[in-house]
Order: structure tokens, then C-alpha cells, then sequence
């Protein structure tokens, strides 16, 4: 086993492989998402990791990232170079389901509300 050093990291991604986003293509949006990072040349700058079920199943595939604690959804592999233009620049984009804003993670109108986690 090892560390990676993440001196130099800005952002973290986290890429959903539970069986509802892994029926979404959740593998391929993972190998696409880290082949754009390394293409880019920014291996450094980005930290992905492969998740279990992020408790999204209506919005498979979903990724997020931090620091800004965005999350996305219904991500394709096709989708790779615009989530990381995203991730870096920010703005506006459809594919943005939840943000955080005032330290309150707020939901885009018109996503799935969902069911209580104390249900």
C-alpha cells in the first residue's frame, strides 16, 4: 500500500460505482474522467476516487466534487470534458443537481427530492 501525496491537489472527485450508477456507466465514467485529468496534465491538481452508493439512484451516474461540494448528475462518459471545465471554472450547468450556497447544500428545481435518511 501507498499515499499519494496531495500537497498539490485543488479538487477531489468522487465518482459513483453503486449498482444503480454502475448500470449508467459508472466504470466507463470513471476511466473517462481520469483519462481527461491525465490528458489535461492535471493529475496533481485532481484527486478522484471510486465510491459505493452515494444515495442518488435517480440521478445515476453521480460525481462529486469538493471542495465546493457540487453534485452532478446523469453524467456519460461524453459529459468528461465538460464536468472538469465545471469543476475548475464553476458556472452555470444542467447537469448540476445539488450546491452548496451559504452552507446549506441546495437542490436544483425540478431534481427528485428524495426520501428522508431517517425514515
Amino acid at each position: 500500500m501507498f499515499s499519494w501525496d496531495l500537497s498539490k491537489t485543488n479538487h477531489h472527485i468522487l465518482i459513483c460505482n453503486g449498482n444503480s450508477c454502475l448500470k449508467e456507466q459508472g466504470e466507463e465514467v470513471t476511466e473517462a474522467i481520469r483519462e481527461a485529468i491525465s490528458s489535461r496534465g492535471l493529475d496533481e491538481k485532481i484527486h478522484t476516487s471510486k465510491t459505493y452508493c452515494d444515495g442518488r439512484c435517480d440521478d445515476a451516474c453521480v460525481v462529486i466534487s469538493y471542495p465546493t461540494g457540487t453534485w452532478y448528475q446523469k453524467i456519460t462518459p461524453s459529459d468528461t470534458n465538460k464536468l472538469l471545465d465545471h469543476v475548475l471554472d464553476g458556472g452555470k450547468w444542467e447537469k448540476v443537481s445539488h450546491q452548496w450556497q451559504n452552507g446549506v447544500l441546495v437542490r436544483k428545481e425540478g431534481v427528485v427530492v428524495g426520501k428522508s435518511k431517517l425514515e
